[in-house]
């Protein structure tokens, strides 16, 4: 069986946490690359990493500038960060009480299609809302979970935009949880301008614990992807 190495990052600054993300994509790739050389037989190894995000905005290279609707003063006002990065998708947001989780997955040891692996991620959002007595559903046009869809009272509640290269995955997901979503008022979410966003706070009307949803988060996940967690020490430093 596969295995994976959770990682909790906590509350953590999106830079820090981008830059981390960064270290181990990049370090993977570069495995791949000198195990096919036959320059190194050190193989990849899958990571999860579980965090919230302080304010922040960020767009991603198929998204519009103009999607974002404050200029740097409003930014500094809502004490928000804003960063163009290198995911798939548009604009989104990230801040407390919204789980964001990143796989950084070598899919060889999956499957070799992107699409599945999407399908996969939003598999295991629906399956997680599940538990909590929501019903999570996907819109054929747009990535994402979504609530009520094909009605027009389709709304958001967990967004996707990955960068995959070699196989190798990052970036991956924001779920609102107990999101502050007055912040995707600043903001065309992932550029659709007809659609709203939610939370499972919101749906159910009161407050999570996000230790609980992420525990089964992790459950669902290793179920969809059949895989189990390892544990390792894990360094997270400036260098």
């Amino acid at each position: 069986m596969n295995q994976v190495i959770p990682i909790d990052l906590g509350l953590i600054d999106y830079k820090k946490g981008w830059d981390f993300q960064e270290k181990l994509f990049q370090k993977a790739v570069q495995q791949k690359i000198a195990l096919r050389n036959e320059t190194s037989k050190e193989k990849t190894k899958n990571y999860l990493l579980f965090c919230q995000h302080p304010h922040v905005f960020t767009l991603g290279k198929s998204g519009s500038s103009e999607n974002l609707l404050l200029n740097q003063n409003e930014l500094l006002e809502k004490d928000a960060n804003f960063y163009q990065i290198n995911r798939g998708g548009d604009i989104t947001y990230h801040g407390p009480g919204q789980l964001v989780v990143y796989p950084i997955f070598d899919l060889d040891y999956f499957f070799t299609d992107i699409h599945k692996y999407m399908r996969f991620l939003e598999e295991t959002v629906i399956q997680t809302l599940k538990v909590f007595g929501i019903k999570g559903d996907r819109v054929k046009e747009f990535t994402g979970v979504w609530l009520d869809a094909g009605t027009k009272n389709e709304r958001k509640i967990c967004a996707m935009g990955v960068k995959c290269s070699r196989w190798i995955t990052m970036h991956g997901i924001g779920f609102n949880i107990n999101s502050d979503l007055s912040y995707f008022s600043h903001i065309i979410p992932c550029g659709i301008e007809d659609k709203s966003v939610t939370s499972m706070q919101k749906e159910l009307g009161y407050e999570l614990d996000m230790e609980e949803v992420i525990q089964v988060f992790k459950e669902k996940i290793a179920e969809q992807f059949e895989f189990e967690y390892l544990t390792e020490e894990i360094y997270i430093g400036d260098d």
